[in-house]
């Protein structure tokens, strides 16, 4: 067996191959021009275990290592890097740490999506990234809107408010920038509309977000991205450890007897955390638990760490639906018998089904 730790760059990966029958090692540098790459690993001799470090250009070389039957660990890269304290980094060093982990078996590897969910993905950041550059055009045109007097707020993005600031005297230069604003508008409106169709379209087809679209104030793109980028739900062992894959609990400090807790990590996928903090605005107007615990935390927190608490509660309510395959009336009906039967492992049960987890 040959177990390959390879440090990949965009352009060029430095290996540091281990022959388990031989014991020997052997290091190179294979740049990624023609079918350099795929001719070197397609003539090794199998079996052959490949540990690369999760990159943000690495899905052409998962892909080639399934197309050529090689197995492929892709590593956390903070765990990585912690296994080395030595302030001493070099590609060579890189592969021969990736090397030394797999060999004992220490090598931190993270869960990867199949190529579905990664289309699916593809079309959720797409739309997203829509969606913000209409925001800048928005925020460019309401600029001008104000600096020549014309205050409509949200009535500015209707037909009459479009008419409005296109009939604004304006310089040459002005009034070209303001036209363009507009086409642009225009032209981001007709291509989200559509993002949004193909969204919903997806959505209707997968059954995980069909379940989660039973859920109140939860929508087809909530529940397509929960559904995608959670994937599998049993890989989470708890509803603290989906809190803390998504980047919802707070940091911490502490050392003895001090805790220190600070604001939240962030250390997860921003789009969902974003998704989860809309559908919470929705979700407490038609839900009477999570508005009681909404109007509790505001009262108690303020308005941000409310909203980031039902944040929390309403993503756990998801997984839990997506693990159980269950829809919204059963999720409720779940609780309120858990609830009346006075069962005596409470504090266990409720992070089950959501029904007092707290922020």
């Amino acid at each position: 067996m040959r177990i390959i730790g390879c440090d990949l760059h965009s352009r060029q990966q430095t290996l540091a191959m281990l022959d388990t029958a031989t014991g020997e090692i052997e290091k190179r540098t294979l740049k990624h021009e023609e079918n350099i790459v795929r001719e070197f690993y397609s003539k090794l001799p199998r079996p052959v275990r490949v540990g690369i470090e999760a990159t943000g250009s690495m899905q052409w070389f998962v892909n080639l290592m399934e197309e050529l039957g090689i197995e492929c660990l892709v590593g956390h890269p903070a765990e990585i890097r912690a296994a080395e304290p030595r302030k001493q980094k070099h590609d060579r060093r890189d592969a021969d740490l990736l090397l030394s982990l797999l060999v004992e078996e220490r090598f931190p590897s993270i869960w990867l999506p199949t190529k579905d969910p990664l289309d699916m993905r593809a079309l959720l950041r797409h739309r997203h990234q829509w969606v913000g550059l209409r925001v800048k055009i928005q925020n460019a045109l309401q600029a001008i809107a104000l600096a020549n007097g014309l205050r409509r707020g949200s009535s500015l993005w209707t037909q009459a408010g479009q008419h409005a600031i296109a009939a604004l005297p304006l310089s040459p230069h002005a009034a070209y920038r303001r036209n363009e604003l507009q086409a642009m508008y225009v032209k981001f409106e007709t291509e989200i509309e559509k993002l949004n169709q193909r969204v919903e379209q997806q959505a209707r087809e997968r059954s995980g977000a069909r379940l989660l679209m039973t859920h109140p104030g939860v929508g087809s793109i909530t529940a397509l991205a929960t559904d995608v980028f959670l994937g599998d739900p049993a890989r989470f062992a708890d509803s603290k450890a989906l809190a803390s894959y998504v980047g919802m609990i707070p940091g911490e400090y502490s050392s003895g007897k001090r805790q220190r807790l600070g604001g939240l990590t962030k250390q997860g996928n921003p789009l969902l955390r974003s998704l989860w903090g809309e559908a919470v605005i929705h979700a407490v107007r038609r839900d009477p638990q999570l508005k009681h615990f909404y109007r509790r935390k505001l009262i108690q927190k303020g308005l941000g760490k409310a909203r980031a608490a039902v944040a929390r509660k309403l993503g756990i309510r998801m997984w839990i639906m997506l693990r159980d395959r269950i829809e919204y009336h059963e999720f409720c009906r779940r609780g309120q018998r858990q609830q009346t039967s006075g069962d005596a492992r409470a504090g266990m049960s409720e992070p089950r089904y959501g029904a007092k987890v707290t922020g």
